[in-house]
């Protein structure tokens, strides 16, 4: 019998798809860690890029630096985090209130907090205060029935 040694690469975008035989996977591993790009436009970064900048593109924004109010989001933010105060941000509250303005220019975009969403009306909650009413007088109505039923 004879055994051919046959590894199969494919790359696909940043991706390398190794297929390997049951003989390579019998031998002792030959792989080398390689040191991280940080130029790599596919590596994944946290907010805080390795050189300090900050990462617009990072998926913990939600979307903020690119929205309508992108610009006052990027000000705001890259004031706090470059901010040498004693108190962090303490000299950037123009650019939060700026940040602040735009937001409340695009409600359906930047909800406020306060706000219920349309699930919460009070007409929801008055009507669960009439089911619990209900409920209340209906067990009532039951105890009152067995009290009745005992005595007899």
């Amino acid at each position: 019998m004879i055994y051919l040694k046959y590894s199969l690469f494919h790359t696909t975008g940043k991706d390398t798809i190794i297929f390997v035989t049951k003989e390579d996977h019998a031998a002792p591993s030959t792989a080398e860690l390689v040191e991280e790009d940080p130029n790599d436009p596919f590596e994944e970064r946290g907010l805080i890029l390795p050189n300090g900048e900050i990462n617009w593109n990072c998926p913990c924004l939600g979307g903020m630096a690119s929205g309508p109010c992108g610009t006052e989001f990027k000000d705001a933010f890259s004031c706090f985090h470059y901010s040498k105060e004693e108190v962090k941000g303490s000299d950037c509250l123009e650019q939060f209130r700026s940040m602040q303005e735009c937001m409340q220019r695009y409600p359906e975009l930047y909800p406020q907090e306060d706000e219920k969403s349309p699930s919460e009306t009070p007409k929801d909650s008055e009507s669960t205060d009439a089911l619990d009413e209900n409920s209340t007088s209906a067990s009532d109505q039951d105890s009152d029935t067995k009290q009745a039923n005992t005595e007899s």
